[in-house]
């Protein structure tokens, strides 16, 4: 098939049928039975995003009560299992089950609208990692119900988390699920690079990105790499415990330090993961809100870059306590400072976009400056731990709480909602309410530094984390109680946000095409955007294509593609070339099959190994049935 010549929109009529036409043959099922075969990007990101945040609202009342335990010395709302259990499923939930799912979510909605596609590059794929996902959630959080929740922690350590010293099936379900789980980051990281890097709009080119995809890309490429770690370390785990392998027995010639690097060879990157797509959210934000181009574009992008391969050379610090040799540790702490520059470049061209603007303060741009307070002191206290001698004194205390939530939640959370308020008129096609959020930012803001600064005097202190009461004569009782009132100040915070968003649903501002007069190619559909996207898909000839635009007032875009199936455009990875056409399959009922059968083998394999056969049968007839030719018009 050839791809027609760009021309002129003015010269371009949609007839109605024509639209209609495509409206058909991109149709997406609606109701309960349209739930289990839609493959939309648009429909699947929003799911991502939906369920990441019920999984955050469940592990921070799980973070509350901990708080509430904690408030005073000698506390007995939580006896010290159910603590256990507490904070292993908050620790897990915020790590694997929210934070990647979630700018995963935000990517797979967002990247295909601002690279000017019409979906994602596999479809059916895309639909497969969110069942696999939010199967995976509901089992973990029905193991807390039915009394069998994973009580190691977050991090799993062996020989804790060997049969000898965590029998029943918490742990065994810790293993499985974050086993199953990784598999939908990597469908979701593969999704995105395929589509980043073969499917943007002609004349994109790899410098005329926006920061936001190139933020997704780099996060994908990390995930791609990082992911495999985990997998193998949570697979050797469960054969020691299913089938008495003797990877991390000590007794028997195994390692147990092997788990620890296995685990944080992924475990730190993944910081970087959750991390890097907010710093694409921040630089969105900010070109929209000072209303020119950012300042040091090509810095931007390569100091992502250069933090994702940092970002790899990071994970013995987590192991400073551990007897490993002195000058191997040293080379570590080198590499921990250093990330610290390519962050610091970030900062800096930030401040520098931000000088001498006309800044409009929404909301959206007070959750990047609240960002910018919190961040900064996450990172100081990052390069405080990556000493050795000052993590061995602060090591498994409050203070790497602290220093944990300080970048995580300042690092990432306030940026997702920043970018929550920026694309929700593009998601929903409504305005949420300003004042609604800016009450949220502060509420949020203030409560957060009540309930974690303290947390560094805890640890100076020498309060351990992980334990589930005190006693009255440690002196720890005022501060303890001072962060329990700063968690519910930020609980009132964030909830004023869910509110505000339910609220905008039906009774928000209309939003319009492009609310915040925004630069890149999202804002250039209809509010929420159609299910093809793009009626024509545009050329850019500049990295802020509205603006152009907008001074223009003329642009051009693609003919040729056909309205009769669902055609994208593959272009050229670094000048974003056409090249050819490819067709995408349509909605289908055997994604969800697929992640039906393969849970079966990896929930049974909990109980015993033979699910593993049985699952791998399932999984491999789903997927002859998934993959089966069929005729070329219908779309199952």
């Amino acid at each position: 098939m050839t791809l027609h010549k760009a021309a002129e929109q003015r010269d371009i009529i949609d007839s109605p049928e024509e639209t209609a036409h495509l409206a058909r043959t991109w149709y997406s099922p609606r109701g309960f039975p349209g739930w289990f075969t839609q493959v939309n990007q648009r429909m699947i990101g929003k799911r991502f995003i939906i369920t990441a945040f019920i999984f955050f609202l469940l592990a921070g009342i799980l973070g509350l009560l901990m708080r509430l335990q904690l408030a005073a010395p000698e506390q007995q709302l939580l006896g010290p299992e159910l603590y256990n259990q507490f904070f292993t499923m908050h620790g897990t939930v915020m790590m694997f089950f929210f934070a990647i799912p979630v700018m995963e979510g935000v990517a797979i909605y967002i990247v295909p609208l601002m690279v000017g596609t019409r979906d994602m590059a596999f479809p059916r794929l895309n639909a497969f990692g969110y069942y696999v996902y939010l199967i995976g959630g509901i089992v973990l959080f029905g193991s807390l119900l039915l009394g069998m929740a994973p009580n190691a922690g977050w991090f799993n350590y062996v020989p804790l988390a060997g049969k000898l010293y965590s029998p029943g099936y918490g742990v065994d379900v810790w293993t499985t699920m974050i086993t199953f789980i990784e598999v939908s980051a990597l469908t979701a990281a593969v999704e995105l690079i395929v589509t980043i890097l073969r499917m943007r709009a002609p004349g994109m080119s790899l410098n005329r990105m926006p920061l936001f995809v190139w933020a997704a890309l780099v996060m994908s490429f990390m995930i791609v790499f990082a992911m495999p770690a985990v997998i193998v370390s949570s697979t050797l785990l469960i054969l020691d415990r299913l089938v008495d392998t003797q990877f991390f027995i000590v007794e028997s010639g195994g390692e147990p330090l092997l788990w620890q690097h296995l685990f944080w060879y992924f475990g730190h990157p993944e910081v970087y993961i959750i991390l890097v797509p907010a710093l694409g959210m921040i630089s969105t934000i900010i070109i929209t809100f000072t209303g020119r181009p950012i300042f040091g574009y090509t810095a931007l992008v390569l100091s992502v870059v250069a933090i994702g391969f940092v970002s790899f050379g990071l994970w013995v610090h987590h192991m400073f306590t551990t007897g490993l040799p002195q000058l191997g540790m040293s080379f570590f702490t080198a590499a921990s400072a250093m990330i610290a520059i390519p962050s610091g470049v970030q900062i800096f061209c930030w401040i520098a976009s931000l000088w001498g603007a006309k800044i409009r303060f929404h909301t959206p741009m007070l959750w990047v400056l609240g960002f910018f307070a919190i961040f900064v002191i996450g990172g100081l206290t990052g390069v405080m731990v990556a000493s050795i001698p000052f993590d061995t004194q602060v090591h498994d205390t409050f203070f790497v709480v602290a220093h944990f939530h300080y970048v995580l939640i300042g690092g990432a959370v306030f940026p997702l909602i920043g970018a929550v308020y920026y694309w929700w008129p593009k998601i929903i096609g409504r305005m949420m309410n300003e004042t609604a959020g800016k009450w949220s930012f502060w509420l949020a803001f203030i409560g957060f530094n009540i309930t974690f600064f303290p947390m560094h005097q805890l640890g100076l202190e020498g309060m351990p984390r992980r334990i589930y009461t005190y006693a009255d004569e440690m002196g720890w009782g005022d501060l303890n109680m001072l962060a329990t009132i700063g968690a519910l100040v930020l609980a009132v915070g964030f909830g004023i946000t869910l509110v505000n968003a339910i609220w905008s649903v039906s009774r928000g501002r209309p939003a319009g095409t492009n609310p915040w007069n925004a630069p890149t190619l999202e804002w250039a559909t209809e509010s929420p955007p159609a299910s093809y996207n793009f009626r024509h898909i545009p050329v850019v000839e500049s990295r802020w294509p509205l603006w152009d635009w907008q001074r223009q007032d003329e642009r051009r875009v693609v003919t040729g593609l056909r309205n009769d199936r669902r055609e994208v455009v593959l272009t050229s990875v670094l000048d974003a070339s056409p090249v050819g056409v490819q067709v995408l399959p349509g909605p289908s009922i055997w994604p969800f099959a697929s992640a039906v059968a393969a849970s079966t083998g990896f929930i049974g394999i909990i109980f015993h190994p033979i699910f593993f056969v049985i699952g791998f049968f399932l999984v491999f007839f789903s997927l002859v049935a998934w993959f089966w030719p069929r005729r070329p018009w219908r779309n199952d």
